[in-house]
């Protein structure tokens, strides 16, 4: 969450940070307070788990009533028909690793297509194929979604299967043809179009 919230304030963006037990705390009307929930990467099934199944059923009702949701990595797992929990505004699609996973690689650069937009190398770490939801507004290496962008109900999603706010840092041992500048510029972009329910060039 570092990471984005280091975004967050490049951005000069106000922000609140909460954790699961003060989330299971909260009614859908005090979620409804906020304009976007930003899930980060993480482990998606201590995500869920994390949570009451009235929590998550709560935060699906407040997305659906209109606050917007960008989930990263982990945080679109949860967004999808998750086992563990998940949110489920996928209308029962549930995401899958992307294709490196089963080659055993487990993080590295992949260079993502944009639509309309440049080719940028971003840092991938477990992270998901968003294959059969919304519309794709990145895509891997392989053509499949990368990043996705729709609605459930009155709230705008965005989810992304890499880490564009990923910093120098989390880069060593691996070649990145992509500033990290660059990248998180684009994390800033997919945060500002969440907030703000702006449609992203799709395919």
């Amino acid at each position: 969450m570092e990471a984005v919230e280091r975004v967050l304030r490049s951005e000069n963006l106000d922000y609140s940070t909460i954790d699961s037990r003060q989330l299971n705390g909260m009614n859908e009307a005090q979620m409804r307070d906020f304009r976007l929930l930003i899930v980060p990467g993480g482990n998606f099934i201590h995500i869920g788990n994390g949570l009451h199944a009235s929590t998550t059923a709560n935060l699906r009702s407040a997305i659906g009533n209109g606050l917007n949701y960008l989930g990263i990595c982990a945080g679109a797992f949860f967004a999808g028909n998750s086992p563990f929990n998940g949110l489920n505004l996928t209308s029962g699609v549930r995401f899958g690793f992307y294709a490196a996973e089963s080659q055993g690689i487990r993080k590295t650069a992949v260079a993502v297509s944009t639509a309309g937009g440049p080719m940028l190398d971003q840092y991938w770490e477990d992270g998901p194929e968003l294959t059969g939801w919304g519309a794709v507004v990145g895509r891997y290496p392989d053509e499949s979604p990368a990043i996705v962008e729709g609605t459930f109900g009155k709230g705008w999603i965005i989810l992304t299967g890499v880490h564009p706010e990923a910093p120098e840092s989390w880069r060593r041992g691996m070649q990145f043809r992509t500033a990290a500048v660059e990248d998180n510029s684009y994390a800033a972009t997919l945060i500002r179009a969440a907030l703000n329910r702006e449609e992203l060039p799709h395919y």
